[in-house]
């Protein structure tokens, strides 16, 4: 296994409830009040759609997607859900520092250092841009069991709620996380944070029609077929949590740059999908950069030109 690359689950798609929009000539991130289910493709219109985008919606019926069937891939709540505090450059995207409130890992000049993690309010490295970034690994339908989609949040409400349901029915199922029908559902609140308009966070409950207690025992027959099977569970979730552990930052540098444009945008805006707007001025973007610079290569050139006709 190569040192420093982590090896995380196989994506064959995402869930997204937010998009990107043209504002005034700038990709911004937006609000949605529903689920989408994409593939990993993206045109200058888009993601392109999942096929199980439109078999989720013909299951729950009704104008806007807002519950999806799923299953865990794992047992271990930690590796359905990785969340961290985390800090990405504005210059090229790439990830600098991620903390759990304990310690972090921060790229310095140095290289690779392990430092203390006080939380980005109680922290003087960047903590106007440093956020909580989470990454929830599900399962939908049962064309590939060991493929996931991967949704990316920067919610508080979103991060609280998944990892405190994962442990409750990791712990009333007997550690059965995996074997659980579940399903993701899009919730709604206001708050005075969200000057009381309406914020939505995902949430995860049993699967519709379904009591909790019916689902322990569909984990329990479930469990029982796949080790009759010979499907080793234990030994999934322990190559998971070495794949994981193998690097320093669980994002590929082909995801950064998407995952930074949507979460981690240069300013926040009314359509800002981290559910709270913030006022503090931030840094300009390379992109901005660049272009003032050019602006000012071509001012200089037009004088030198004028100069010259005189």
């Amino acid at each position: 296994m190569l040192k420093g690359l982590a090896i995380t689950p196989p994506v064959v798609g995402r869930i997204s409830i937010g998009r990107i929009v043209e504002k005034n000539g700038k990709r911004l991130p937006a609000k949605d009040d529903q689920f989408t289910i994409t593939t990993q493709v993206q045109t200058r219109d888009g993601w392109l759609l999942h096929p199980q985008d439109d078999v989720q919606r013909k299951v729950h019926g009704g104008d806007k997607l807002r519950a999806i069937d799923i299953q865990l891939p794992f047992n271990a709540p930690d590796l359905n859900l990785r969340a961290e505090y985390s800090y990405f450059d504005r210059e090229d995207g790439r990830p600098i520092c991620v903390g759990n409130g304990e310690t972090c890992r921060r790229e310095s000049n140095e290289g690779m250092q392990t430092m203390s993690c006080p939380s980005p309010d109680h922290c003087g490295f960047h903590n106007r841009d440093c956020k909580p970034y989470g990454r929830l690994y599900v399962v939908i339908g049962d064309q590939d069991e060991l493929g996931t989609f991967v949704l990316r949040t920067t919610s508080y409400n979103s991060i609280r709620t998944l990892a405190a349901r994962m442990r409750y029915f990791h712990a009333v199922s007997g550690g059965l996380l995996a074997c659980m029908p579940l399903e993701l559902r899009l919730r709604g609140k206001s708050t005075a944070q969200s000057f009381r308009t309406a914020i939505y966070y995902v949430d995860l409950v049993v699967a519709s029609g379904t009591t909790l207690e019916d689902a322990i025992k569909e984990a329990q027959r479930r469990d029982a077929r796949r080790k009759e099977a010979g499907f080793d569970q234990a030994a999934l979730d322990e190559v998971a949590h070495y794949g994981f552990a193998n690097g320093s930052f669980e994002e590929s540098v082909e995801d950064v740059p998407a995952v930074v444009e949507e979460f981690f945008p240069d300013q926040q805006t009314d359509g800002a999908t981290s559910e709270a707007t913030s006022t503090t001025p931030t840094i300009p973007s390379l992109a901005t950069k660049l272009k003032a610079r050019t602006g000012q290569l071509a001012t200089i050139e037009k004088r030198g030109v004028d100069a010259s006709l005189n």
